[in-house]
């Protein structure tokens, strides 16, 4: 066992949770019963890393090895980072035939063309996603397994979720995905989060969406509540009415948990009391950032409640619409237009 494992294997038992490890070493079948038995996990961090370093040693286990406990943890754990949401664009016509096995080959052989040095490793999940490890190197280093990039890809769709890329070595994974996915082009999607899944559920539309209907009884049906009993018929149908345009614009039922939305303003200052600020040649430049644990579900209740107007805006309803969280405004045009992002380094 050399040294790059060894550290690796140290640091990734410093990110699971005390309560996780057991777990997460029961999945990992590297680890026979008499070495799991062995390990007690009353015992301090430090001492279960130094007996995992032992067992480790003693079955001659490589970084090889190690990356698929890492791989374990990071799929059980995708929250613990964020994600930036790309989309493929313009299939080609056998793009929806490309099989796991077919995938793993061309990715690989691809990326290897682009970069001397590097080490992917491909696995398929239980719920159809194909997770990606890259550890990236270059022409004269080997690769850095302490610093991978995580890809998340749905055969069959045109989604792909990325974290810890930096912008130097996106257009190498972009053009390996492309060719191995059979599209022309992939581009940001103006979607990220730390909840995977809540961006995921958000740009595949996997949440109840509620469509316009001139009958919105079945919704007032679903969320009546005895202080509905109280009140008078016109409240009841204002009430009702907020809820359905509410669910219309967000959604029903549970909501993907996006975190934030960021809207980057790039228009004309416009107030006839500050002539200063209005009579400037520069477009006004600002950013606005709605924060929440869960920001549909909050939208969705202050529009419902009588807290915000309803309908909505058309720049909070083009979240769940567009399925996007960064939007550009400018006075090129109506309503918001989305452009490029590059993930942070």
């Amino acid at each position: 066992m050399d040294d790059s494992a060894r550290r690796l294997l140290q640091r990734l038992i410093r990110r699971i949770p005390a309560q996780m490890l057991k777990p997460t070493l029961d999945k990992w079948d590297r680890l026979t019963a008499a070495h799991r038995q062995s390990m007690d996990f009353t015992e301090s961090k430090w001492a279960l890393t130094e007996k995992l370093l032992a067992i480790c040693e003693e079955n001659e286990m490589t970084v090889k090895h190690i990356t698929e406990l890492e791989m374990i943890h990071v799929i059980e754990n995708p929250d613990h980072s964020m994600w930036y949401a790309l989309q493929l664009v313009d299939p080609e016509d056998d793009a929806h035939s490309v099989e796991l096995t077919q995938f793993k080959e061309q990715f690989k052989s691809h990326l290897r063309e682009l970069i001397r040095h590097v080490s992917i490793k491909i696995k398929k999940h239980t719920d159809e996603a194909v997770w990606i490890r890259i550890a990236w190197g270059d022409s004269f280093s080997r690769p850095n397994h302490l610093k991978p990039t995580y890809v998340v890809h749905h055969l069959q769709t045109p989604y792909v979720f990325v974290t810890s890329l930096t912008s130097k070595l996106k257009p190498l994974l972009s053009q390996a995905l492309v060719l191995s996915t059979r599209y022309q082009a992939i581009k940001d999607a103006s979607l990220s989060g730390r909840k995977l899944t809540a961006i995921r559920d958000l740009l595949m539309r996997q949440y109840q969406q509620v469509f316009p209907t001139k009958y919105p009884s079945s919704l007032v049906e679903n969320n009546q509540n005895a202080s509905n009993i109280l009140i008078n018929k016109e409240q009841a149908e204002l009430a009702a009415s907020r809820h359905q345009k509410a669910c219309e614009a967000f959604g029903d039922g549970m909501l993907p948990q996006l975190q934030s939305a960021v809207y980057k303003l790039e228009t004309k200052f416009r107030d006839h009391t500050n002539k200063t600020m209005t009579e400037r040649e520069e477009a006004f430049r600002c950013v606005v950032k709605f924060a929440s644990t869960n920001l549909l579900e909050s939208l969705r209740h202050c529009a419902s409640s009588g807290i915000s107007s309803t309908p909505g805006t058309s720049l909070l309803s083009s979240i769940p619409l567009k399925g996007r969280n960064y939007f550009v405004i400018t006075d090129n045009g109506p309503g918001p237009s989305s452009q490029t992002r590059q993930p942070p380094n």
